[in-house]
């Protein structure tokens, strides 16, 4: 289960970056109540995203050069350089160096060994999101790829995750969790793109958001001006989920848990 109770290799943040980000705000507001504070002056146009108060997401605009709108998921890291180090060596690459921002903390951008781009933060003053697994915030992340194996093989390498396998329809799923912390602490998995997703999609990670009601937020997005790419679907044990883009072409994915009353 994805919480608020850090550890290395967990999730710890996760940011939009979007063509619009005044649409995305109205957007991500109208679907999840979510509202939209700024950084500060000196942060570039970035922003919070919160609920009740707290921060679930952060955002900004980005021009074309630096590619589609896309959600990016962070991972908590002790170390980025070495974290980056560790991931040329996995044969993967970084896009952005880790750097210091504003104090709050470190930051890296890297890519996997099949060119995914995902995000390192090494806590400061912001430890991460202050809200998961709670209605209207982050609680699964999902990564797409061609080699389920490969891909395993790399965040082991370079962030220590360990995987399990549990039964999934028409074969099994790969489940992830942080280095010793056994399975009760998984917080996402891989799929393959044959199973999973288009064959020419590139492989990418999925965030999943917490919902109430799967059918009542898919319903919203489209009104919204939302995509729908899976439509609201139920598997025991698991709960009924849907997957979407923004109006903007960014991709995440909405829940209501098994494990969710109600």
């Amino acid at each position: 289960m994805l919480t608020t109770r850090f550890v290395n290799g967990a999730p710890n943040w996760i940011d939009v970056t979007t063509s619009d980000i005044d649409g995305a705000r109205s957007f991500y507001g109208g679907l999840f109540g979510w509202e939209f504070r700024s950084a500060g002056p000196d942060a570039g146009g970035y922003g919070f995203f919160q609920s009740g108060g707290r921060t679930v997401a952060g955002g900004m605009q980005a021009g074309p050069e630096q590619g589609p709108p896309t959600w990016t998921v962070y991972f908590q890291s002790a170390d980025a350089e070495a974290t980056a180090k560790a991931a040329e060596q996995a044969h993967g690459s970084v896009l952005v160096r880790p750097m210091d921002v504003m104090g709050q903390g470190h930051l890296a951008v890297l890519a996997d060994q099949a060119g995914v781009p995902f995000g390192i933060w090494q806590p400061a003053a912001i430890r991460g999101i202050e809200v998961a697994s709670e209605p209207g915030s982050l609680c699964w992340v999902e990564l797409y790829t061609r080699d389920v194996a490969a891909g395993a093989a790399f965040y082991h390498k370079v962030l220590g995750l360990e995987t399990s396998s549990t039964p999934f329809p028409g074969g099994m799923y790969t489940c992830l969790n942080p280095a010793g912390a056994g399975e009760d602490a998984m917080f996402g998995g891989i799929m393959s793109l044959a199973e999973g997703g288009a064959a020419q999609d590139h492989p990418y990670w999925l965030p999943y958001f917490e919902v109430e009601d799967a059918d009542a937020v898919v319903d919203k997005a489209q009104q919204l001006g939302g995509v729908v790419r899976m439509p609201a679907t139920s598997m025991a044990g698991v709960g009924r989920m849907a997957q979407l883009t923004d109006p903007y072409g960014a991709r995440f994915a909405v829940i209501h848990s098994a494990s969710q009353k109600g």
